[in-house]
């Protein structure tokens, strides 16, 4: 876990590597400081929990947050203007996309979700989940919500394989 933490923390730092032309001093954002939220019905199916985990500012335009799915949750199909990292703290994590492939990836496994790709992501249903996104803004926008994910799209997840492979 500690290594996942880590490798977090690291490409936190990377990416907030153009902070320093506007901020003259790190912002701290402690424990208890982070919105945390009901993920939405209108935009997730199942038990979701979102925690803030730091925004977008002016040099950075891009916001992080972890997001807990309880098992067989998931978000609605949707997209990201200009594109989504997510990493996996823990579970399986399955993401999807319209042409019906579907990524399984674990624990300290990431996935680049590049603009403007319809996808969904969620557990597995026999486990939950949670992962860390990075999402990127384009004028002021980061996600594009769509229609909800029917359960035949997402199928028996326990006989889907990886099929980025």
């Amino acid at each position: 876990m500690n290594k996942i933490v880590n490798s977090i923390k690291a490409l936190a730092a990377l990416l907030s590597g153009g902070m320093g032309s506007t901020l003259s001093a790190q912002v701290h954002y402690p424990e208890g400081s982070q919105q945390v939220f009901k993920g939405p019905e209108q935009y997730f199916s199942g038990d979701v929990q979102v925690k803030m985990v730091f925004p977008e500012n002016p040099s950075a335009h891009y916001s992080g947050a972890l997001v807990t799915f309880q098992p067989g949750a998931r978000t609605a199909w949707h997209q990201h203007p200009a594109g989504q990292h997510m990493v996996v703290i823990s579970g399986t994590a399955l993401t999807g996309t319209r042409d019906g492939k579907v990524i399984r990836f674990e624990p300290g496994e990431a996935v680049w979700c590049p603009p403007d790709l319809d996808h969904w992501h969620g557990a597995t249903q026999d486990q939950a989940m949670q992962h860390l996104v990075i999402t990127g803004s384009k004028n002021g926008q980061n996600v594009i919500w769509k229609e909800k994910v029917s359960a035949a799209v997402v199928g028996n997840d326990s006989a889907m394989r990886n099929q980025d492979e």
